[in-house]
């Protein structure tokens, strides 16, 4: 079987860095493209400049005005953000069709056979960022490897601008050598589980098997099982049906406050808004996910005769799914909102992989 050659683009704070690039009295300045805070806005994306002091997406504007009392806060713009999600992918077309986006602002690529004939992926990843960088007036970090997950974890291992290759027989140190922490799709919470468990890398993963991994962490212990031997064996798929878009997050501490949990659901939806805004998707079912503190997980959903995109509603809905699952003291761990039934607006261009529950 020939060994497959996988690229994982990742564009740099690409909100941020197009309206820098758009409004030269913004470069170098610490901005957030995002909501306003006096409207429970959230950062879909910062600037490195506002990194600096600790402002992230999917922050709240007002907590990201906090940590950076100078910050610029940007409308975001995303018929601008899709147009040049369309240029960067048209550079990928030269090489490639075989592209998976997982949004606007990155893709995996699989150039095992290319159009160019280049053995190197390296070397296509190189003339992808020069493209990127000479046509665009943009940055593009680059992870080169045998899979995709290593791929895209190395593509965020030298930010901004950055090019990693992790060699095939360097991909099992690599991941033995990973701490938990920077595993694509493990959180803080579970982070937090696995070193409770002194399980810190990839290497004290590796000691477990199957059946334990699976134990400890459900159906990702499969994941986990496979992805510290090395094997991910997923295709990048470039027609992947979208079928809902969603956001969750786990609590640090559980929370059973009916206003926190409002404001919570409410920073979520924002959140699952701004992917549809961002893709002109829109949907009529509205999904609740809870997780309770014993681990019992409860799912909700109300359909709406039309579809909808907008915050209000889907956070409105949600908080309704909220109430009428009762909450006589419980304590929740978890709290998701996804929004299903999808429909494209017009001329909206296809094939966007969001994040799914």
């Amino acid at each position: 079987m020939t060994q497959r050659k996988i690229i994982h683009i990742d564009m740099d704070a690409f909100y941020a860095s197009v309206e820098q690039r758009d409004n030269p009295l913004l470069k170098g300045k610490a901005i957030a493209v995002g909501g306003l805070p006096e409207q429970r806005g959230v950062v879909a994306t910062a600037s490195y400049e506002a990194r600096k002091f600790g402002v992230r997406s999917a922050m709240a504007m007002k907590r990201a005005v906090q940590l950076c009392p100078g910050l610029v806060i940007v409308t975001p713009r995303f018929a601008v953000y899709k147009e040049v999600s369309r240029q960067v992918r048209s550079i990928f077309e030269r090489y490639t069709d075989l592209i998976e986006p997982l949004s606007l602002d990155e893709a995996y690529l699989d150039v095992t056979e290319n159009k160019q004939q280049i053995v190197s992926a390296i070397a296509i990843a190189q003339q992808i960022k020069s493209a990127v960088r000479d046509e665009l007036q943009l940055t593009a970090s680059a992870g080169v490897s045998i899979n995709k997950f290593v791929a895209k974890i190395a593509s965020g291992m030298n930010k901004p601008d950055g090019l990693t290759f992790i060699a095939p027989d360097k991909v099992t140190a690599f991941i033995e050598n990973l701490p938990v922490e920077d595993f694509h799709g493990v959180g803080k919470v579970t982070a937090d589980k696995m070193n409770a468990l002194h399980l810190f890398t990839g290497a004290d993963l590796k000691k477990l098997d199957e059946a334990e991994l699976t134990k400890l962490f459900g159906k990702h212990g499969h994941f986990f099982y496979k992805i510290v031997r090395g094997i991910d064996d997923r295709p990048v798929e470039p027609n992947r049906e979208i079928k809902s878009v969603s956001a969750e997050d786990t609590f640090i501490t559980d929370l059973s406050n009916i206003m926190e949990l409002k404001e919570q659901i409410e920073r979520i939806s924002a959140i699952v808004s701004s992917r549809l805004e961002q893709n002109k998707y829109k949907g009529r079912t509205i999904t609740l996910k809870i997780r309770y503190s014993n681990f019992r997980l409860l799912t909700r959903s109300y359909s709406h005769p039309v579809s909808i995109s907008d915050r209000e509603t889907i956070a409105a809905t949600a908080f309704q799914l909220l109430v009428k699952s009762g909450l006589d003291n419980v304590k929740i761990r978890l709290l998701g909102v996804g929004v299903s039934n999808i429909t494209e607006l017009d001329g909206a261009a296809g094939n966007a992989q969001l994040s799914l529950f």
